[in-house]
């Protein structure tokens, strides 16, 4: 198959599917599973073009903003690109990110998702996406993010973790 040429089989991920356990790098070099980043809390999945990506900068930033709430409303963040192991590392402690980032640098989880962006042939890029996910990894919303403004805000990435909260946790409503 062309690597070029988009792989017309493929699914991408969908509100009520199971997204793929899919297994990477991480931005320290270890291989991880989805599975256990997710490891029961709701999360948001986000897939970018790369470091590079003045588009993609200024969407981690935003997410930065709210990694504090994330992480003490137990949800989590995971990020997803083609840049290696040591340039997502970089990336992240340059935004001051505490969340997971993963390298596709070999694109295999890239063609499997159906998540290239066919547009940029130098970099080869996934297409920005964010997925909000439930702790067994169906999929709650998907956000295409190939324009800015098909990103997901804040607000409606919070919300999107209440409903998957509120869904999940037996004790959302306090004892009377």
């Amino acid at each position: 198959m062309n690597l070029r040429t988009p792989n017309t089989s493929v699914r991408r991920p969908t509100p009520g599917r199971t997204f793929p356990d899919i297994e990477l790098s991480d931005h320290a070099g270890n291989r991880r599973t989805l599975s256990s980043l997710v490891a029961g809390d709701p999360a948001i999945l986000h897939f970018y073009r790369g470091w590079w990506c003045p588009k993609d900068q200024a969407f981690l930033r935003r997410l930065v903003r709210l990694q504090d709430e994330v992480e003490v409303a137990y949800s989590r963040i995971i990020s997803v690109s083609v840049d290696a192991p040591e340039t997502a590392a970089a990336l992240r402690a340059g935004l001051g990110a505490r969340w997971t980032f993963l390298s596709d640098a070999e694109r295999m989880v890239q063609e499997e998702l159906g998540l290239r962006e066919t547009t940029d042939t130098v970099h080869d890029p996934y297409l920005p996406a964010v997925f909000t996910l439930f702790p067994d990894l169906t999929v709650h919303r998907a956000y295409d993010g190939y324009w800015f403004w098909g990103r997901p805000t804040n607000e409606e990435l919070r919300q999107d973790m209440r409903d998957i909260s509120r869904a999940i946790r037996p004790d959302w409503e306090a004892p009377a």
